[in-house]
């Protein structure tokens, strides 16, 4: 059953960006999933909490806020900064597996979902553990730093250092072109094998200088640093972040009321692509309402004030 339509306000000023990070889509976010007084809501991404923030002023006192995330750092700075919140809960978990996250909390099924398929400007910048490899997490500007070769998002994960000796030159490769659509791809796995022969690659920095020392001198003619494909055809693969998408958007009647809305915010087509064909396959079989026929996408503001929100696609559903 979809709710009655009514006036939405923009989110509070004050609330948007006290922990530094930029919540992609806010307002759109905010529109789509519609949350009121007393609705239980997911985030089921947290990062840096720009967006639950929002949701609590909107849920109210009587309300609850849900955020789950892999990363127990984005958890612990949520409970930091939403503390005396009693109705913010924060878990360490993967949304893929939110109908178990509810039964072993306790919990029932929800009015509303967010699932932002982005991380945080925080786990780009400060997270230590190789997100980027360019000094202001940037994928074109100079100036690389090195951190360790980790790149997942859980601790107990195995890290991308460990995967990329483990895996063979055609697997690599085809990982690499396969989520990245890196056409030197056959010829940066060739060259990371070859280097891991002589030492292990252990940090970012080494990774991209490998990479770069791979490619054509003018590669994609100075537009992109050689590395940016490779790092996310790696961290997504590292991650399982496609599966994880699928098996989230599989679970959605699992985990969410009649009538609850769930809204989703992917940064690459193959996300989006995922996305899209599963909410048409849902909406067929007449388990969804599909309430955005076309990717709401961010405004040319957002664009200039948050160049990372670029190629975000935002996709929201109504549950039947």
């Amino acid at each position: 059953m979809e709710r009655e339509k009514h006036e939405h306000n923009d989110a509070p000023r004050s609330t948007l960006h006290a922990s530094g990070h930029k919540p992609v889509l806010l307002h759109e976010v905010i529109q789509f999933l519609d949350p009121r007084p007393e609705d239980f809501v997911i985030d089921g991404t947290l990062d840096g909490g720009g967006h639950a923030a929002v949701m609590l002023e909107k849920v109210g006192p009587k309300g609850m806020v849900l955020g789950v995330d892999l990363d127990e750092t984005m958890i612990a700075r949520a409970k930091e900064r939403f503390g005396s919140a009693k109705n913010f809960l924060g878990v360490h978990g993967n949304y893929a597996e939110l109908p178990e996250v509810l039964k072993r909390e306790k919990l029932g099924k929800a009015d509303g979902l967010l699932l932002d398929l982005g991380f945080s400007s925080e786990q780009l910048e400060h997270s230590g553990r190789g997100f980027s490899f360019s000094a202001k997490g940037g994928s074109a500007s100079g100036g690389e730093r090195d951190e360790p070769l980790l790149m997942t998002y859980d601790f107990a994960a195995p890290p991308v250092k460990q995967i990329i000796r483990e895996l063979d030159e055609t697997t690599l490769a085809k990982i690499i072109f396969e989520l990245s659509g890196e056409k030197f791809a056959r010829r940066i796995a060739r060259a990371i094998k070859e280097e891991g022969r002589k030492r292990r690659i252990e940090t970012t920095g080494e990774l991209a200088a490998v990479i770069a020392r791979a490619v054509p001198r003018h590669y994609e003619r100075g537009r992109i640093n050689p590395a940016t494909r490779t790092f996310q055809a790696l961290r997504i693969y590292a991650n399982h972040e496609l599966e994880n998408l699928e098996s989230a958007l599989a679970n959605l009647n699992e985990a969410m009321k009649s009538g609850g809305r769930v809204v989703v915010i992917s940064f690459h087509s193959l996300e989006d692509r995922i996305v899209k064909n599963v909410f048409r396959r849902m909406e067929k079989e007449n388990i969804i309402s599909i309430l955005t026929k076309k990717p709401v996408m961010p405004s040319a503001e957002e664009i200039s004030q948050n160049p990372r929100s670029r190629s975000a696609k935002l996709r929201a559903v109504v549950i039947k």
